[in-house]
């Protein structure tokens, strides 16, 4: 089981983000939420992890109403990886990536050999290894996000949420890190919520889109299916040809404003 939103409304003051929102997304899943900027995107995830709460309407995981879930049980659940993640303490990078067991670990008890291994692994995953001693404050963008990205596979939650979580990266550890996220969905049925600014990222990874535009749903279902360029002169304004691409034999958008 996955999300379910029914009657959702959000704001912020003087900016009404949600109004009626209905919504399922799919556990076992890997679902890519696209759309303009301020269209709510990352309100959504917000609202999903709990980091804002809905004013009205009914959100619930795994059928069970979100807000029943403790800060604690909901971290053994749900790790998302922000699009900017301010760390101005200088904790060396095995550090930060070590805050990812905390839910798992009794409060006061020392890291297990599990914890342990579930960091070495990250951290190697996500190709940071090298630095696990320098201080974070000391890193990239791209190298920090690596970070953080790390973190939050080392939680080892049945969802994983990523906000235009490869923004920073370059093109090689932006595919490693969602070909490791994909690999997940398809061998272990994790639950992949993930933004995308990208068009072609989203069509390559997502089995399923959902498209918004000013706080609605203009779209849902099946990657192949939402993605259309009538959906995307709706949502976007602009022109698409949308095909399967010879050289990565996954589908591809082509635009060009209208």
């Amino acid at each position: 089981m996955g999300f379910s939103l029914c009657g959702v409304g959000f704001a912020h003051p003087g900016k009404t983000l949600f109004d009626d929102l209905d919504l399922d997304l799919r556990g076992g899943c890997f679902t890519g939420i696209i759309g303009p900027n301020g269209c709510g995107k990352t309100t959504l995830l917000d609202l999903i992890c709990r980091h804002r709460v809905p004013h009205r309407g009914d959100l619930r995981y795994k059928d069970k109403p979100l807000a029943a879930y403790g800060k604690r049980a909901l971290a053994r659940q749900i790790a998302l990886v922000p699009q900017d993640y301010g760390i101005n303490f200088p904790f060396t990078v095995e550090e930060v990536v070590f805050m990812g067991r905390y839910p798992h670990t009794p409060r006061f008890g020392a890291p297990s050999v599990e914890d342990m291994q579930w960091v070495a692994q990250t951290m190697a995953d996500c190709d940071v290894r090298v630095f696990k001693d320098r201080p974070i404050t000391s890193l990239s963008g791209g190298e920090r996000q690596r970070v953080i990205f790390a973190r939050a596979l080392a939680q080892n939650t049945p969802v994983l949420v990523l906000d235009e979580a490869t923004a920073n990266l370059d093109v090689c550890h932006a595919l490693t890190l969602l070909d490791r996220v994909a690999d997940l969905v398809q061998t272990e049925r994790r639950t992949v919520i993930a933004v995308f600014q990208d068009l072609n990222l989203a069509a390559a990874y997502s089995q399923e889109l959902v498209m918004l535009k000013a706080g609605r749903v203009v779209a849902a279902g099946p990657t192949e299916d939402v993605l259309t360029p009538q959906n995307l002169k709706t949502v976007f304004n602009v022109q698409a040809r949308v095909a399967i691409d010879d050289f990565t034999g996954r589908l591809q958008v082509r635009c060009k404003r209208t």
